[in-house]
């Protein structure tokens, strides 16, 4: 089965990029940092395009709340980055890895806050099937987001966390999308040509976005 025009599109902007499209913070020299994935998952939807993501358990001691790519820490006995994603995707949500097809895997990127350095994998979701949080002391929901919901100005701004740090956010139906998957995101609307103008100077407290949601 051959790609659809618009994945294919953005498999090929993302061949020759570096970490930099996503993120300007690099690796630990030393290599310390702990291996993990994403599975980033594009389908093709009712409303065109669409992307798995899911929202993490409020009772997690690890970025509790947050929304996310499925994905996880390497296991000694993954085969590697995808293996680790396809996984990590099914202990979470449920996704058959028979019916996703990876397509490419992005540079790795350091994420501070937790020490992993993440492989993101883009895959195409050939055949979807049903999801669900699996476990919801880990996963509190699952959703297909529609890129175009993504990509509409009115859903998109940017956050102010209370330690400084500023960054890219998306408004979905019942999330926030923030950190370090809005800014994957953000890379992927560029690269796949989605992209439309938005006033990157509507700044908001993340607190009082995290309550509107």
């Amino acid at each position: 089965m051959s790609l659809p025009e618009w994945m294919t599109r953005l498999v090929k902007a993302t061949e020759n990029i570096d970490s930099k499209a996503f993120t300007r913070i690099s690796p630990p020299p030393d290599n310390s940092g702990r291996p993990a994935s994403v599975l980033m998952l594009f389908g093709e939807g009712n409303d065109g395009p669409d992307v798995l993501l899911l929202r993490r358990a409020d009772t997690l001691g690890s970025h509790p709340g947050q929304v996310a790519f499925p994905g996880g820490a390497a296991d000694p006995s993954d085969d590697g980055p995808v293996a680790t994603a396809l996984r990590e995707a099914y202990e979470e949500t449920g996704v058959l890895a028979t019916g996703v097809r990876p397509v490419a895997q992005l540079p790795e990127l350091y994420v501070p806050v937790s020490g992993f350095v993440v492989t993101p994998v883009l895959a195409y979701w050939e055949q979807p099937s049903p999801v669900a949080p699996v476990d919801p002391a880990e996963t509190a929901a699952v959703a297909r987001v529609p890129i175009a919901h993504l990509a509409d100005p009115a859903n998109r701004f940017r956050v102010r966390h209370p330690s400084g740090y500023l960054g890219a956010a998306f408004a979905a139906p019942g999330m926030l999308v923030w950190g370090f998957t809005a800014g994957l995101l953000n890379g992927l609307l560029a690269l796949g040509g989605w992209e439309r103008p938005w006033d990157a100077t509507d700044v908001r407290d993340l607190e009082l976005a995290l309550r509107a949601t």
